[in-house]
C-alpha cells in the first residue's frame, strides 16, 4: 500500500514506529495531488512547498524524541472558509478575491499544535450556501456532483489527496459530500468545536468537523479539535475526552432507534436496502432495534430554511448591496430572498426549533442512537437540478440532500455518516447515526464496530 492510501490511524502508527516519515507521507500525497487534482478540482490552492517544509520540521522533531500525538506529520486540507494566517480565505467566491487571513482560526491553530501538515484549501459551494460544490467532481464518477458544501474536502479524502480534511456543516454540508464520496463525516454537537475564524453561513446552525477514511480517524481528529473557546459565543465547556473507540464490536445492550417514517420516506430503494442491511449488522453485533417516530417532521424544512436563509442574508447584507454581481446566481438569489423574510418568520422558526429540540430529547430517552440514511439518493449527474420520486413528486436536488441532515443541525445533535456500500452504478451509500448531546463517544463506538465487520475500503475508483 502506498503512503497516500493509508488511513490517518495507520499512517500515524507507521510514523510513530519510524516505519514511515512525515516527508515520505507528504511527498506521496502531493504526488497524488499532481496526478488526479486536474480531474477532480478539489483544491482552491495547494501549498506544496510549505507542506514539505512542515513535514521536514515534523520529521526533525520526531527524530529528537518530540512526538506530539497521532496527527503529527499527517497531511490534511481545510475547507476554504477556515482561516489560516497569511493565506487567502476565498469561500470559493469572487467576493473574497482580495481577502487574506491575519490570524489562524481556532481549529487551524489546534491542528497546527497537534503537528498536522496543511496541504492547502479545498473548494466549497460559494460561501457554503449549496449542496453540490459545482467546481468539484465526484471522486467515484466525474460526471456527478461531489455534494456540498464541503465537496472539496470530501473528494480530497476519498481520492487520496489528503489524509483527512475539515469541513463545515449547516444543513448537511459535511455529511452529504462524505456520503456521496464514500468517506466518514462527523458533525459534532453544536458548540463542541470552535468556529472562531471560520466564515459563517448561519450562526445558529454552523458546525465544524472532520472528513476521514475511517471512524477511528474521525475520533483522532475530534480529540484534537474539541474544547471550549471563549471567542466563539456558542462554544460549550465539555470535559477533555479521548474519543477513540475501543477495538471490540460487541454492541450488546445498545438501543438503536430505527425511524418508522421520514428518514425512509422518498428514499431510493438501493439506499434504503443498504442502510437496512447495515442496521441489521448492528443488530447482529448485539444492538436492540427500537422503532421510533420522528417528531414534527412537517416543520423540518421550513425551520431549517427559516433559520439559515435570513441569518445568511444578515451576514452578507453589506457586500450583497455593494457588489451583487460578484456572487454566483444561485447564491445571490437565496441571499436576496433572505432579505425579504420578515422578523416574524424568523421568530417562528426559532420557536419551532425550541419545540423540536424538546421533542427530540423525549424521543432519545428510549434509544442511544438513531440509524438512518444520510441522504436519500446517491450522487446525481452534475447537470441535474431535480429528482422525481416514484409517486411523481418532484424535488430539488439541494432540498433532497438537505432533507435527512437538517434535523441534526436544527437540534444541534451530533451526527456521523459511515459508508455502507454502493449502488449498482458503483456510487457510495452512507448510513447516518444520530446521538444525544455530547454523545460522540457512542456514535463513534457504533460506527467503528460496524466498520470492523466490513472489508477495508479502498480509495475512489475514478480518482
Amino acid at each position: 500500500m502506498r503512503p497516500y492510501e493509508l488511513s490517518l490511524t495507520a499512517a500515524a502508527e507507521a510514523i510513530r514506529t519510524r516505519q514511515l516519515s512525515p516527508v515520505e507521507l507528504v511527498d506521496s500525497v502531493l504526488d497524488r495531488v499532481e496526478q488526479v487534482e486536474p480531474q477532480l478540482g478539489a483544491y482552491v490552492a495547494v501549498t506544496a512547498e510549505q507542506a514539505r517544509r512542515a513535514a521536514g520540521e515534523a520529521e526533525h522533531e520526531l527524530a529528537h524524541g518530540r512526538h506530539r500525538g497521532p496527527l503529527h506529520g499527517i497531511p490534511m486540507a481545510l475547507k476554504d472558509l477556515i482561516d489560516v494566517a497569511g493565506m487567502a480565505t476565498t469561500a470559493s467566491s469572487r467576493v473574497r478575491a482580495d481577502h487574506r487571513a491575519t490570524a489562524d482560526s481556532e481549529v487551524a491553530a489546534r491542528l497546527g499544535a497537534a503537528g498536522a501538515v496543511l496541504l492547502g484549501k479545498t473548494h466549497t459551494h460559494e460561501f457554503a450556501f449549496g449542496l453540490t460544490t459545482p467546481q468539484t467532481r465526484n471522486a467515484w464518477d466525474h460526471g456527478r456532483v461531489a455534494g456540498g458544501s464541503s465537496g472539496g474536502s470530501a473528494v480530497a479524502v476519498a481520492a487520496g489527496t489528503a489524509t483527512f480534511a475539515l469541513g463545515t456543516d449547516t444543513g448537511g454540508s459535511i455529511r452529504v459530500p462524505a456520503a456521496l464520496n464514500g468517506v466518514v463525516g462527523l458533525k459534532p454537537t453544536y458548540g463542541l468545536v470552535s468556529r472562531h475564524g471560520v466564515t459563517p453561513l448561519s450562526w445558529s446552525l454552523d458546525h465544524v468537523g472532520p472528513l476521514t477514511r475511517t471512524v477511528e480517524d474521525a475520533a483522532l481528529v475530534l480529540t484534537a479539535l474539541a474544547g471550549h473557546d471563549p471567542r466563539d459565543p456558542a462554544s460549550l465547556s465539555a470535559p477533555a475526552t479521548d474519543y477513540r473507540p475501543g477495538p471490540g464490536t460487541d454492541l450488546t445492550g445498545l438501543r438503536v432507534g430505527v425511524p418508522a417514517g421520514y428518514y425512509f420516506d422518498q428514499v431510493h430503494p438501493q439506499v434504503e436496502a443498504a442502510v437496512r442491511r447495515a442496521v441489521g449488522q448492528l443488530e447482529a453485533l448485539g444492538a436492540r432495534l427500537v422503532e421510533v417516530d420522528i417528531p414534527m417532521t412537517r416543520y423540518i424544512q421550513a425551520t431549517q430554511w427559516g433559520l439559515m436563509v435570513p441569518e445568511a442574508a444578515a451576514y452578507h447584507e453589506s457586500t450583497l448591496r455593494a457588489a451583487p454581481e460578484l456572487y454566483q446566481e444561485d447564491v445571490r438569489i437565496l441571499l436576496e430572498a433572505g432579505g425579504l423574510m420578515g422578523a416574524g418568520d424568523y421568530v417562528r422558526a426559532q420557536r419551532a426549533r425550541t419545540l423540536m429540540r424538546a421533542a427530540w430529547a423525549r424521543m432519545l430517552e428510549d434509544v442511544d442512537v438513531i440509524a438512518a440514511p444520510s441522504v436519500p439518493m446517491t450522487a446525481v449527474g452534475a447537470e441535474e437540478t431535480t429528482v422525481t420520486w416514484p409517486d411523481g413528486t418532484v424535488e430539488g436536488v439541494s432540498d433532497a440532500y438537505v432533507r435527512l441532515c437538517a434535523p441534526a443541525n436544527i437540534t444541534g445533535l451530533p451526527a456521523l455518516t459511515v459508508p455502507v456500500g454502493h449502488d449498482t452504478a458503483g456510487l457510495p451509500i452512507g448510513m447516518q447515526l444520530l446521538g444525544h448531546p455530547f454523545g460522540e463517544p457512542t456514535l463513534l463506538r457504533v460506527g467503528h464496530a460496524y466498520e470492523q465487520t466490513r472489508p477495508v475500503r479502498t480509495l475512489a475508483t475514478a480518482a
